[in-house]
């Protein structure tokens, strides 16, 4: 099956976005639901609250070494500091932690050991912060130094005398290899083979809240109320259990206004933890709100890369063979390690047909901040270096980039390696479409030295087949309310961290339901009051509830079909609701108010409740040829994909390095688009977000493990004035059949090709190759040198 025109949608029965009748609510484009509040200054962070009794956390950091033992901790002087109420140390919480079960080895404060520069060991709970600030001073603490490891490389070869964790031998912390087909048959009969080796950076998520909690628990019913800035509201509600050893049904967990999140809370935070524990020692409500520092100190940012890559093809173009070896710079604890290594093993496939693929993967431990999830997490890297090596492979050929690139391209139906399945597609028009509004075949090899013009490509996944640990029940369900009170309310404990999935949630639901979107109330982020979701990552949301939704709508509209039905004297099947109205799709006379509706049912039955629930489909991971199980099959799989394609043009300026871009043409392929105006929103916000990853946002740590630059000063990030002009050129009728209401993800396809389009544009400048990112002005100027004196000696 591949690209469909609006024919085939046809033959199909397919309800198109083609169709302007089909959707009233959906395809509309509305402020977000909390744009209001916003603006105004009413939204309510974690930090702006306050409640009485309340006490200020804050927690000691070792600021002296990234890895030592520590000795002894002293807090008698800060106890009895007037103001300080209780004082807390790692021993106090020994259950470990993390997002992934079978790697949890985090603690909420160091035990033993220090493991990178800034970890925490101790916390206080004082009257307010200048007290408790106070009393960090006053902690005593004695490390006995150990070595620091800050490479990936040289912490594997060192293992055998410094171990980062000594349940980790060769401080790896999780390693595997992924191998589908006769690799090495494939490039023996390759016509064109082509070798690299790129590196990524430390970027961070650099979203401007910092975390904060506030934890109030209540000594005589032993009920805990957890208000944070976290995405993962029901994994964070697991490990609180977990660690403080008090029963799920005994905490809650409520998220207020979020001020971005970007994958750096999507797990459970140490100021979460420390917040519950003081308030539970205190009998106090107590809250705790990092420092920017802290934010870079506890980072779990993006894993940098070591990729080691091999492609090749055909004689008439076609790839047939990939191999990718990939070390990752895990830092201090397991985190998000796991899934992020095997995802770039899983990414490297798609959105290209490759059938044989062979990956080989580690992440090693470091005395650095730990890494996490970070948009487009386990996409980004290898994309970055498959993309470049394409635009490499295709001068070796002596074609264009964006021929070899549409030779290659999947289609809808297609089944890769692994066994990642892929029902719908537009990527082929997605690369059609950018390559034409940008003038990409004209400019690309023709432009003055300086200038150039860079293509590249992505997808990423619209949700997960799994869960973080072995369950097999739903990973969305939402209830539907509709009475007279309240009108119609949607009640799901998901997340909206800026992205907009409340608007989109009550965008669907209007749909679902014959109503107008400003008709729909959103209770969402709460443990108690919501229905459980997994949480806000993957791009699972828009997927995930769009299914539950249009479950949930079922029940209550044939309930109200049957009574409008009586009302209107014909057959319940022969009615339909839309915009308010329930009506014979055959006798345009008979319709009545949906509210009209509404109000008999609820005389007559009471409150209208319908329950919807999304479980993703799963791939048994069964080699249809051999009966064998694939090999990772279970890694990377989603219900859908989303796609992109961007064309970068840059000026380099050949004085100073400076990278600039310019102009940016994008299309993607998210299926229908729920709210246009915040569709497009979320690419241009993932291309800049890249950006600055591309050309200078770093983590710079120095030779001791001392993070030297933990701020928005010294890390520098993309403002206003790095803007480039924008063409955004999203398929506006393009239908995910298998998609709730045809739509799929946006916010991480997108940011997958901006570092090789952006690598790509340069070397159309300049000439040179860039295996690396950031390309910094300094890389440049001693590329350009290089460039110059080697060919002075021709």
């Amino acid at each position: 099956m591949g690209i469909w025109d609006k024919e085939q949608y046809v033959r199909e029965g397919v309800p198109s976005y083609l169709d302007e009748r089909r959707f009233s609510q959906i395809g509309r484009s509305v402020p977000k639901v909390d744009a209001a509040v916003k603006v105004k200054g009413e939204a309510v962070y974690t930090d702006d609250m306050v409640l009485p009794g309340m006490l200020y956390a804050k927690i000691k950091r070792c600021k002296e070494y990234a890895h030592a033992k520590i000795k002894k901790i002293d807090c008698s002087k800060a106890l009895a500091l007037p103001g300080v109420l209780a004082v807390l140390t790692g021993d106090e919480a020994p259950n470990k932690w993390g997002i992934v079960p079978h790697n949890c080895n985090e603690t909420v404060l160091a035990i033993d050991k220090v493991r990178f520069y800034g970890e925490g060991v101790a916390a206080v709970a004082a009257i307010d912060e200048e007290t408790a600030e106070a009393a960090l001073d006053l902690i005593e603490v004695e490390y006995e130094p150990l070595p620091v490891l800050l490479d990936p490389f040289e912490s594997m070869a060192r293992s055998n005398e410094v171990l980062i964790h000594d349940d980790k031998p060769g401080n790896i912390c999780h390693q595997g290899d992924q191998i589908y087909g006769d690799v090495d048959k494939a490039f023996a009969e390759c016509e064109y083979v082509l070798e690299r080796e790129f590196k990524t950076g430390m970027p961070q998520q650099g979203f401007i809240e910092p975390q904060s909690a506030l934890a109030s628990y209540d000594p005589q019913s032993g009920r805990l109320h957890l208000w944070a800035s976290n995405q993962v509201p029901h994994y964070l509600h697991v490990q609180m259990s977990n660690v403080l050893e008090i029963p799920m049904s005994k905490i809650r967990v409520t998220i207020p206004t979020v001020g971005g999140g970007f994958g750096g809370k999507g797990e459970a935070c140490p100021s979460e933890f420390v917040a519950c524990l003081l308030s539970r020692k205190t009998g106090r409500p107590v809250k705790l709100t990092y420092e920017r520092n802290e934010v870079f100190f506890t980072n779990k940012g993006r894993h940098p890369c070591h990729m080691k890559m091999k492609i090749g093809a055909d004689k008439d173009g076609y790839l047939q063979a990939v191999e990718f070896d990939n070390t990752m710079d895990k830092g201090a604890y397991a985190s998000w390690g796991v899934v992020v290594m095997f995802y770039t093993a899983s990414m490297v496939h798609l959105p290209y047909k490759i059938p044989n693929a062979r990956s080989y993967v580690r992440n090693v431990y470091t005395n650095k901040p730990s890494m996490g999830a970070m948009r487009g997490l386990g996409g980004v890297q290898p994309k970055f270096a498959m993309e470049c090596m394409l635009d490499e492979l295709a001068e070796m050929m002596g074609i264009s980039p964006y021929e070899l690139r549409m030779k290659n391209s999947v289609e809808s139906g297609y089944t890769a390696a692994n066994n990642m399945y892929v029902p719908h597609t537009e990527y082929k028009r997605c690369l059609q479409t950018a390559v034409e509004k940008s003038g990409y075949l004209e400019k690309h090899g023709k432009l003055p030295f300086g200038k150039g013009i860079g293509l590249g490509g992505g997808n990423y996944i619209s949700g997960t087949a799994y869960t973080l640990y072995p369950s097999y029940k739903p990973h969305t369900t939402v209830v539907l309310r509709v009475d007279t009170e309240g009108g119609a309310t949607l009640h799901c404990a998901c997340t909206d961290i800026g992205q907009g999935v409340n608007t989109v949630m009550a965008q669907m639901a209007a749909e679902a339901l014959g109503l107008y979107f400003e008709d729909i109330h959103i209770q969402s982020q709460d443990t108690e009051i919501g229905t459980f979701d997994l949480g806000t990552f993957a791009s699972r949301l828009t997927y995930a509830t769009g299914t539950a939704i249009r479950a949930a709508a079922e029940p209550i509209n044939q309930k109200l079909k049957e009574i409008a039905a009586g009302m209107l004297g014909c057959r319940a099947d022969h009615l339909q609701i839309k915009d308010h109205k329930i009506s014979s799709m055959y006798e345009t006379k008979k319709s009545i108010e949906w509210e009209k509706v509404v109000q008999v049912a609820i005389n007559s039955v009471g409150a209208l409740i319908g329950i919807g629930h999304f479980s993703p489909p799963r791939r048994k991971g069964i080699d249809i040829v051999t009966g064998n199980r694939i090999q990772g099959a279970n890694i990377g799989h989603s219900p859908t994909f989303g796609f992109s394609c961007q064309v970068h043009e840059v000026d380099v300026d050949v004085e100073t390095g400076r990278v600039r871009v310019k102009k940016v043409t994008e299309s993607g392929d998210m299926g229908t688009m729920i709210n246009p105006m915040a569709a497009d929103g979320q690419v241009e916000g993932s291309i800049v977000y890249n950006m600055g990853s591309a050309l200078y946002e770093n983590q710079v740590i120095d030779e001791n493990g001392e993070h030297l630059n933990p701020n928005f000063h010294d890390y520098k990030m993309p403002t206003v004035m790095e803007m480039p002009e924008m063409s955004i050129n999203t398929l506006k009728d393009s239908y995910d059949p298998t998609a709730p209401f045809g739509a799929k993800e946006t916010g991480e396809g997108a940011v997958q090709p901006t570092f090789p389009a952006i690598v790509n544009a340069i070397y159309d400048a300049i000439g040179v190759r860039f295996y690396e990112v950031p390309v910094t002005k300094e890389m440049v100027l001693k590329a350009l040198k290089e460039k110059k004196e080697k060919e002075a000696k021709y």
